[in-house]
């Protein structure tokens, strides 16, 4: 009995090591590539986090200094951000706020410069719509309306097309371009909600320019036609 359970441990060591001789260089590589990939993966995790914190830290700091108002150190201390940390979403927030100070503080060629850094390479389509929606009004207060639609032209998330439009028939009523105004509150309209403010301020643009928005088909669309 007992030389018969020797055999068979025998017979399954030399199926081990055949097994083993012919596919042990490949299971052996697919575990390096796959424990690898492992550490690789934890490794980048670790290096996102460590960068978090430092682009966390820097937000901070563009914070504190943009709350003293100095503006010339808040360009700065975000210039120095972006280019350590261009992708973090603390770095697009940073951008916003030094936009924002620098425009109340006079220096709006400098907020222009921030926004269109962001509208440019803001990795968070939101922040970038922002960054784009804000710069399209500086540029329409400095009456460059072609640069403004332009900005407005493309790089617009799906949550900011109504906010976009409504910019850009602000634009074209300012060039008393009353069909494309027209076209374009009508697109803003449509795109926000029943209850919303926005909505309302709207329909009151269609109204000035004599269109009823809410003129159903085989009504009239005007205002005129609505009474």
């Amino acid at each position: 009995m007992a030389n018969h359970l020797d055999l068979e441990e025998q017979e399954q060591l030399d199926q081990l090591k055949h097994f083993w001789n012919q596919y042990g260089n490949i299971i052996t590589w697919i575990l390096i590539v796959v424990l690898g990939s492992v550490a690789a993966w934890n490794g980048y995790q670790m290096w996102q986090r460590n960068q978090s914190a430092q682009a966390a830290a820097m937000f901070d700091e563009v914070e504190k200094v943009v709350r003293g108002g100095d503006a010339q150190k808040a360009e700065r201390a975000f210039t120095d951000m972006r280019e350590r940390f261009a992708k973090a979403a603390y770095t697009q927030q940073a951008g916003l706020l030094v936009a924002k100070m620098a425009y109340e503080s006079g220096k709006a060629d400098m907020a222009k410069g921030t926004l269109t850094w962001l509208a440019d390479n803001a990795t968070d389509p939101g922040y970038a719509s922002l960054a784009r929606l804000r710069l399209a009004a500086l540029l329409i207060e400095s009456k460059a309306y072609d640069d403004a639609l332009k900005t407005l032209g493309s790089g617009i998330a799906e949550e900011f097309v109504a906010l976009a439009a409504d910019r850009k028939g602000d634009i074209y009523a300012l060039q008393d371009k009353k069909a494309e105004a027209k076209t374009e509150y009508l697109k803003a309209y449509q795109g926000f909600e029943a209850q919303s403010d926005y909505r309302r301020v709207v329909g009151i643009k269609l109204g000035a320019l004599g269109v009823n928005p809410e003129a159903g088909p085989g009504k009239s669309g005007t205002a005129e036609g609505a009474k």
